[in-house]
């Protein structure tokens, strides 16, 4: 294997590289609340997922960019918990907080799947004080399904 060779830095190295470490990350926070700042919103979509093992929630503005998301999962619901209309209703109660702070009052709501956190997510939205537009459920229904097998022959 060999001998393995240690580099050592001096004191001047380690100063450089941890200044330009901080101006990085002063430079990505300023990014950051440059586009939280500048952003006016008024009207925004909110995407519901909520299936049998987690519920998911997505708010975009008009054009789709995403502002603010969460799970149930992300807020330390575990195994079947995560399904749950309280589970949902966290969540929805956490990006209630962060979209206030943009200033958006009018919502329309899409809704996809058949968990048991749909209707609650959708009160905690309506409760708030939000204008909700239109209400939309687009979960995928099939229709006929697909073409089935040949019968056998024996």
């Amino acid at each position: 294997m060999g001998k393995k060779k240690v580099i050592k830095q001096t004191q001047e190295e380690i100063l450089k590289e941890t200044e330009t470490r901080e101006e990085t990350q002063k430079q990505s926070a300023k990014k950051s609340t440059e586009k939280m700042g500048n952003i006016k919103v008024i009207e925004a979509k909110v995407f519901i997922q909520a299936t049998y093992n987690n519920v998911m929630i997505t708010i975009t503005d008009s054009n789709g960019n995403v502002l603010a998301w969460g799970t149930s999962g992300s807020l330390g619901f575990k195994g079947p918990k995560k399904a749950t209309p309280f589970a949902a209703s966290k969540v929805a109660e956490t990006l209630v907080e962060k979209i206030k702070k943009i200033g958006i009052r009018d919502l329309c709501i899409l809704v996809n799947g058949i968990g048991s956190g749909r209707e609650s997510a959708i009160r905690v939205f309506g409760a708030r004080g939000f204008n909700i537009l239109s209400i939309k459920d687009t979960t995928p229904i099939p229709h006929n399904g697909c073409r089935p097998r040949k019968p056998r022959r024996v």
